[in-house]
């Protein structure tokens, strides 16, 4: 048996129907290459499981809990938590910047976390299903950078800070831009975001650094894949965006890391 595409003699196990005959492996890869993948409207690829990245982040904040409850909540906030602390310490500021990332997988207690992975599991895979899993996952990351950046520069430097708040308001952000690029109702996300907005200023023990973070940064990083022009070059344009952003935290920590050393 020959590949009608190659003509090279393939086995019966390996050969693949085609339109027209059959074709060696090979030939269907690279005939797959040359297909172009379907996208979104904002340019992320088609997925059919469009919730994965969202659960998955669930799962792993979920976990992340209950090793709390056999280790001890309190340890693993206090070696994993937003802590600014001083250089020569421990702390942010003394070259533990896995915290910024870390924190935000922490939560104080069951109904912290309850909240956040319910309004995760609600907007999360409408934005997973919007942008794809990639650019989902490049604004959930940044939005939990940015809440914990800004509680790092604000916040008083042994001032503990935990929970996926700024992710979370950065999809509350996210979710604004997006429907509203979209053409569609801004209205509900606009009251749920006053609302929260209000509980976060009005209880004293809610870290608003992190959540305004979050929201400006989702805001920002939505804005750039919602508007970039359509083209072969939205996608760097867009990959360029999350860069620029990456580095406006990354000049905030160490401005504010140069700050407390001094």
């Amino acid at each position: 048996m020959q590949c009608t595409r190659c003509e090279r003699s393939i086995c019966p196990d390996c050969m693949r129907s085609a339109s027209v005959g059959y074709q060696c492996p090979t030939c269907v890869a690279e005939g797959a290459a040359t297909v172009r993948q379907p996208r979104t409207t904002l340019g992320g690829r088609v997925a059919s499981d469009t919730s994965r990245v969202s659960m998955t982040i669930v799962a792993l904040n979920v976990l992340v809990f209950l090793a709390g409850l056999v280790l001890g909540q309190g340890q693993l906030q206090g070696r994993f938590g937003q802590i600014a602390g001083l250089p020569g310490s421990f702390g942010v500021a003394d070259g533990e910047y896995y915290r910024l990332l870390t924190a935000a997988f922490l939560h104080a207690g069951v109904f912290h976390i309850l909240m956040n992975m319910f309004a995760l599991a609600q907007l999360g895979p409408v934005l997973e299903a919007a942008l794809g899993r990639l650019r989902f996952t490049a604004l959930y990351v940044l939005s939990a950078l940015g809440g914990s950046v800004l509680s790092y520069v604000l916040s008083e430097p042994f001032q503990l800070g935990v929970g996926a708040s700024g992710a979370i308001f950065g999809l509350f952000g996210a979710y604004y831009v997006v429907v509203r690029r979209l053409g569609g109702e801004t209205r509900s996300i606009v009251t749920l975001l006053v609302i929260n907005l209000v509980i976060t200023f009005a209880i004293p023990i809610i870290d608003w650094r992190a959540h305004l973070g979050g929201l400006v940064v989702g805001a920002v990083v939505a804005a750039a894949f919602a508007y970039a022009p359509r083209g072969p070059q939205r996608g760097q344009l867009q990959a360029l965006a999350c860069a620029a952003v990456s580095l406006l935290l990354v000049a905030a920590v160490v401005v504010r890391t140069s700050m407390l050393g001094g």
